[in-house]
């Protein structure tokens, strides 16, 4: 019986914290915007919608915000609705505070000899300004961020749960891939129509309602395709924790968990 408890524990802790440090990572790599088609060789797409050339520009934490969601349904699985919603409580303090002590750091008075910094090509940058411009997201942009994340994480458990109570447990795929995606469509759209729509309304920083439609849209197509190609992960990992767990305790982890509903 220890035994058993001490793999549910070690389970618990290990997917939680996994979960919290990509959320924790995402937000903070979120603010460089990069070429998804120049980072595999190619041209920008320069496809035209609602009137406005797009490309999949995106933010980096595109890279692993599908990874916090598969995170979720895995939880969601083995722990049901009630672990999904305690480590998401913790991931929204911690990044609260990851960025609160951000802000602290943004205020000392940086040492001389580390403001100018000579590159190898001779130029030389001022590091506390970098150090800002990199760390200090706007205000909108977190709160819309932080959001965002509650919203699609408390959306991907109720899809979730929804699809299992009617399926049972067959098609993992199905609950997994489709609350991923229902979730990832309203997460894309809501920090966008926050921290550039209606925290700016009628100042000239306003995004123009297309934009944001536009900018939402070619973020979601990207999660829509990473979260199809992540279904073999999740059947992997699934696996990786009956071998695990066993069959007996998996099993009865899989039966409390669908019992929350």
């Amino acid at each position: 019986m220890k035994l058993k408890e001490s793999k549910r524990n070690i389970l618990f802790l290990s997917l939680g914290a996994f979960f919290i440090a990509n959320a924790i990572i995402a937000e903070f790599v979120g603010v460089k915007i990069f070429s998804l088609e120049k980072t595999f060789g190619f041209e920008p797409m320069n496809f035209m919608m609602f009137d406005e050339a797009r490309s999949f520009d995106m933010t980096a934490g595109v890279l692993l915000w599908p990874m916090v969601f598969v995170m979720t349904d895995i939880i969601n699985e083995y722990f049901g609705r009630h672990g999904v919603r305690l480590f998401t409580y913790i991931a929204v303090v911690l990044i609260s505070y990851a960025f609160f002590a951000v802000f602290l750091s943004m205020q000392t008075t940086p040492s001389s000899f580390w403001v100018n910094k000579q590159l190898n090509n001779g130029l030389t940058i001022d590091m506390n300004q970098a150090f800002n411009n990199v760390f200090g997201q706007g205000l909108w942009i977190i709160i819309g961020s932080l959001i965002a994340f509650l919203i699609g994480q408390m959306v991907d458990v109720y899809v979730f749960q929804l699809i299992r109570k009617n399926t049972g447990e067959k098609h993992i795929w199905l609950r997994a891939t489709g609350s991923t995606l229902i979730s990832q469509f309203i997460d894309s759209f809501v920090v966008l129509f926050i921290a550039f729509y209606f925290s700016k309304l009628n100042t000239p920083d306003q995004w123009p309602f297309t934009r944001v439609l536009t900018i939402g849209a070619v973020n979601y197509v990207y999660k829509f395709v990473i979260a199809i190609l992540l279904t073999p992960v999740l059947y992997l990992v699934h696996y990786l924790i009956d071998t695990y767990l066993g069959k007996e305790l998996s099993d009865k982890m899989l039966t409390e968990a669908a019992a929350e509903w």
